[in-house]
């Protein structure tokens, strides 16, 4: 997959909107301000593919954006306590539809903070990926805001607080600042293509 060829499609506010799909998708997911949109200016080396905000809750439509012959999806991120509940159930709709709709989805990309222990909004998702039989990978993001000992704590920490999803959970530690884990991720990615 050529990273430098990626070029945005389409954003989907509502699940009637959203086409059918006909390429396989990689999917992103993750709680409001845990570094999606930093996450794929990174991976596509580009400042300003997806809205980076200082602000939760920017993100609020499906956004689509295509390489070569595959699908990213950038997901609502979740969990913003700000945001109106009816607006919140709409994005619940959204993604319960598009989840439950037939896609090609070959791979989710789950991102939790690694500073923190995932939250109860995470286990949700990761429980729903895990019973709707949809392969996922989790991407612990903001790791160089730790130190060393920091780094290896929460790493470790990380495995035992995931263990219900299987000792085979690929769990990659990412910095959109300084690339950690750039090359993993597209490793991930590309297996599953």
């Amino acid at each position: 997959m050529n990273y430098n060829k990626v070029e945005f499609e389409a954003a989907f506010g509502t699940l009637k909107q959203i086409p059918a799909s006909d390429l396989p998708e990689i999917v992103f997911a993750g709680r409001s301000n845990v570094g999606k949109s930093s996450m794929l200016n990174k991976l596509f080396n580009r400042k300003n593919l997806a809205r980076v905000s200082s602000m939760p809750g920017k993100t609020i439509t499906i956004n689509f954006f295509k390489v070569e012959d595959v699908r990213i999806v950038d997901l609502p991120g979740y969990g913003y306590a700000k945001v109106a509940k009816g607006e919140k159930r709409r994005w619940a709709e959204m993604m319960e539809g598009y989840f439950q709709s037939p896609r090609n989805i070959r791979l989710v990309v789950q991102l939790v903070d690694m500073r923190h222990k995932p939250s109860e909004d995470d286990y949700v998702m990761m429980r729903f990926l895990q019973d709707a039989g949809l392969p996922f990978i989790v991407a612990a993001t903001k790791c160089d805001k730790l130190n060393k000992t920091q780094f290896n704590e929460r790493q470790a920490g990380l495995r035992t607080e995931l263990a219900e999803f299987g000792e085979d959970l690929v769990i990659i530690p990412f910095s959109s600042e300084k690339g950690n884990g750039v090359d993993e991720l597209k490793l991930q990615l590309e297996s599953v293509l």
